[in-house]
């Protein structure tokens, strides 16, 4: 009995000077699982923060493009599914006279912007919208050229498909819309002017003096000279019937020269519409399926 009393004693003395050493263990254990948790939650937030990064802007975008020492505000609105994956449409989108100013957001309130708003699953285009500065017109150089430099920026930012490269405008919008086109027959797949024109009246001269110095004169000859350098590219051209502001004339006749150069070109003018057209226009079930199916060769 005494001898198994004292066996007992030996092998506890013994054990006892391991009990520090497997509280020291266990703190090891406790200390390397802190670290593996901290670190796992760092990688995690590291990956969410990478994936947020991924995530591109879309929507209305604020840009800004400089040309000839001065910087121009415009905006770029961005589809919601945009991937740098694959290349996009692209629309040029020209305001009219009374959206001109640097704010760089008015231009947005009228016309396709409007549209957008109003059903933006509608526009599943990359499309671009600079702002005409004050006393100018979309048919002066260095407006067009602004125009395009605002054009090509976002074509390379967001990965603008120059085969599928849309213009149009409204009002003095539609103005620049055959101006440019007829500059650059070869850069755009289709253009749609809406309540433009290539003349103007005498009370829109008076209005607006800088158009004076770039309307052409309202005789057959001029709708012929711009219908040949429009050439093959597709056109939709919409006014209204009742537009005080600019007569649709201007797009009847441009209408007719077109169809003369066997020029591939539809006309829709609303009866009892005035000069704001656009709304209906731009609202047409139609136009943004035939407009994005038309593609440089």
């Amino acid at each position: 009995m005494f001898l198994l009393f004292a066996h007992v004693t030996i092998l506890a003395a013994a054990a006892a000077p391991a009990a520090p050493v497997v509280h020291f263990l266990l703190g090891v254990l406790v200390h390397i699982a802190s670290l593996r948790l901290l670190f796992l939650t760092g990688l995690f937030l590291a990956l969410a923060v990478s994936a947020q990064a991924r995530k591109h802007e879309t929507g209305f975008l604020d840009r800004t493009v400089s040309l000839q020492g001065a910087a121009f505000k415009y905006q770029v609105f961005v589809p919601d599914d945009w991937s740098p994956r694959q290349k996009w449409p692209i629309i040029l989108f020209l305001h009219g006279a009374g959206e001109r100013g640097s704010d760089g957001l008015v231009q947005t309130e009228v016309g396709i912007g409007e549209a957008i708003r109003k059903g933006r699953a509608r526009f599943p285009a990359v499309i671009v919208m600079p702002q005409c500065a004050k006393d100018n017109w979309w048919t002066t150089a260095k407006m067009e050229d602004m125009a395009l430099a605002s054009l090509a920026a976002a074509t390379k930012e967001f990965k603008g498909d120059p085969s599928r490269t849309y213009l149009t405008g409204i009002s003095m919008g539609g103005y620049g819309t055959w101006d440019i086109a007829m500059h650059h027959p070869n850069l755009f797949a289709a253009i749609v002017p809406v309540c433009g024109g290539i003349t103007a009246s005498p009370s829109l001269k008076q209005k607006y003096p800088e158009l004076a110095k770039k309307a052409y004169a309202d005789e057959p000859k001029s709708y012929a000279e711009v219908a040949g350098k429009i050439g093959k590219t597709p056109v939709w051209i919409f006014h209204g019937a009742d537009d005080p502001t600019v007569s649709p004339e201007n797009s009847r006749k441009m209408f007719a020269a077109l169809k003369a150069e066997d020029g591939n070109v539809h006309y829709t003018e609303y009866p009892g519409v005035g000069h704001e057209s656009w709304h209906k226009a731009y609202a047409e079930p139609e136009l943004m399926t035939w407009l994005l199916a038309q593609k440089l060769l």
